[in-house]
């Protein structure tokens, strides 16, 4: 009777010791990965300490330009959200299977600028100054949003007689590097390696106030880039995918971006 007594406790104990580790195992976080454009960095890490603080999930992001983030989708990296800086990555995507299209949606703007480095030496003032012999100019690959949108904007100043297809050539003779991240350009014109960069009005954030400076681009000129955000369709965290989302285009989402500089779509 006491084998039996003893036997039917330590049962018991053990009932008990796999029911407090599985509950302890639903109570682990579990991670939500986001694939994000490099410019992204600062807005979405912040945001994403939000949808932690709300959620049982912690956030592993992986920040990187937006073609190679495409490509490491289509050669089998698993991802729960891409957060894209252009739709022309996006789009490729959904049409080859890889986002659940129903999900996509534009969660900001943004625009082009010229950015010049502290203090300026090079004494850039407007866009005629980026054809002056002997500046150095960076810019993105042209796979790269940013590099995309520089050239859109470069094409509407070559189809205007004030500038004309010459100016585009003398820009483009002065470009020494094409960056495979926006966040190359800046950080490298804030070290003084180059006289201009094209970026992102955006890509003057808190963090590089007094290292960089902007010069706007007038709106005739200019792009608005639509920056889309989706779930991938290999998600194994589609609700939890769809919340991280949804505090992206909530208010305190929104405040946020614009807060680093982005057009808000609220």
């Amino acid at each position: 009777m006491t084998n039996n007594k003893a036997a039917y406790l330590m049962s018991l104990s053990l009932l008990f010791a796999l029911l407090f580790i599985a509950s302890a195992g639903l109570a682990e976080e579990q991670d939500l990965t986001v694939y994000c454009g490099a410019g992204l960095t600062g807005a979405l890490s912040e945001i994403g300490e939000i949808y932690e603080n709300s959620s049982n999930m912690s956030v592993k992001f992986n920040f990187d330009g937006v073609p190679a983030l495409r490509a490491q989708i289509e050669q089998g990296a698993y991802a729960d959200v891409l957060v894209s800086a252009n739709l022309k990555h996006m789009n490729a995507l959904k049409s080859e299977g890889f986002i659940d299209n129903q999900t996509v949606v534009i969660f900001v703007r943004n625009k082009v600028a010229i950015i010049v480095p502290n203090g300026n030496p090079a004494n850039i003032t407007g866009l005629k100054d980026l054809a002056v012999p002997g500046v150095k100019i960076l810019m993105g690959t042209k796979e790269l949003p940013a590099g995309d949108y520089a050239l859109q904007v470069l094409d509407k100043l070559a189809a205007d007689s004030e500038y004309g297809p010459a100016f585009k050539e003398s820009v483009l003779a002065n470009v020494v590097s094409q960056e495979t991240t926006v966040n190359r350009v800046v950080s490298k014109v804030a070290l003084g390696e180059a006289d201009a960069g094209f970026a992102f009005i955006s890509d003057v954030s808190p963090q590089m106030v007094g290292k960089v400076s902007k010069i706007l681009i007038p709106d005739k000129y200019n792009v608005i880039g639509d920056f889309p955000v989706g779930v991938l369709s290999q998600s194994k965290q589609k609700e939890e995918a769809q919340a991280f989302i949804d505090v992206i285009m909530s208010d305190e989402g929104q405040a946020i971006l614009e807060k680093y500089g982005f057009v808000p779509v609220k």
